[in-house]
């Protein structure tokens, strides 16, 4: 078995900086995932982050969680659970505009360390994006800018929790998916496992490595990179002990930016295949996602191209 991608972002500041370039380039071609270590983030920041998650769940989340599970008869399933998935989930928008104030039950010392924390994800989320570029010969800033729609990107975190399960046979943490957006970065659980990947038809686990981010490329970059990258499918097992925590940012392009295959890796394409994926708004592809998060991601593609092409067609239908 190959042995799961780890890039040492300190080794592109020296000699090894090429190779660790082709490390990248690797895992973002025949992986879709990797996982950094020294990537600048404090460790003592991500120390505390993950305690106050830990302690929010244990004070706000978890009688709704058991409330939610004794609701639905989760724990009499006798049968795969096909329709829902056993976590425990709260969303914080950082970009364009912060709802963290908003929510109601985090406290003050939470609400500050996760602000210092998603700072420091977005600038790691706009370095990784120029590195991709200097790997696919796209001019530095290429990406950053194709997720610009009006407002910038959107950049939010999902935080959940996936408690001990008594059928983990039966339930999934979550179902396997590929991830709608842009970059994602995981701070996960570094002692209780449970995320893996699809490669060559093998369930992989995503190792559990303490102070580590994870990094999943998501649809819309296998799109802008005309299928050079792609996202892959994952899922999340549970356990029958031990409560995992995950800390999922998406850094995705803006609600109204115009995704599409960059125009210099078409032109490198040596059959004539040409551009493969559609043309779309953000937002559309975001609206078709929703309902059908958890089927194949290519029927997805075909219905945004099915649209491109009718807009394209309208006014030379109807003349």
């Amino acid at each position: 078995m190959e042995t799961f991608p780890v890039i040492d972002m300190e080794k592109l500041n020296g000699e090894e900086r090429g190779a660790t370039m082709e490390l990248i380039e690797d895992a973002c071609e025949n992986w879709g995932f990797f996982e950094l270590v020294n990537h600048g983030i404090s460790h003592d920041l991500m120390d505390s982050v993950e305690k106050l998650t830990k302690e929010h769940y244990r004070k706000c989340m978890e009688e709704r969680f058991r409330e939610m599970v004794a609701s639905k008869g989760l724990e009499a399933a006798q049968s795969e659970v096909s329709d829902m998935d056993w976590e425990s989930t709260f969303f914080l928008r950082h970009l364009p505009a912060s709802n963290m104030s908003e929510i109601p039950d985090l406290d003050e010392d939470y609400r500050k360390a996760m602000k210092e924390f998603v700072v420091d994800l977005e600038k790691l989320a706009e370095q990784l994006l120029d590195l991709l570029c200097e790997n696919l010969g796209l001019e530095k800033g290429y990406l950053k800018k194709s997720f610009y729609g009006s407002k910038g990107p959107t950049f939010g975190t999902k935080v959940s929790n996936y408690p001990p399960c008594p059928k983990p046979e039966l339930i999934k943490g979550l179902r396997a998916h590929t991830d709608a957006g842009g970059l994602i970065l995981l701070f996960q659980d570094d002692k209780v496992s449970g995320l893996q990947l699809l490669k060559d038809g093998e369930w992989i686990d995503v190792p559990p490595m303490r102070h580590s981010i994870v990094i999943n490329l998501g649809d819309q970059l296998e799109v802008i990179t005309n299928g050079k990258y792609k996202s892959v499918l994952h899922r999340v097992n549970v356990q029958p002990d031990g409560n995992r925590m995950s800390i999922a940012s998406f850094y995705n392009p803006g609600s109204d930016a115009v995704i599409y295959p960059a125009p210099a890796l078409v032109e490198k394409e040596t059959d004539e295949k040409g551009q493969v994926y559609p043309k779309f708004v953000f937002e559309d592809y975001m609206k078709l996602y929703a309902g059908l998060k958890f089927q194949a991601k290519e029927p997805r593609f075909e219905a945004m191209k099915a649209m491109e092409f009718t807009v394209k067609l309208g006014p030379i239908a109807t003349a």
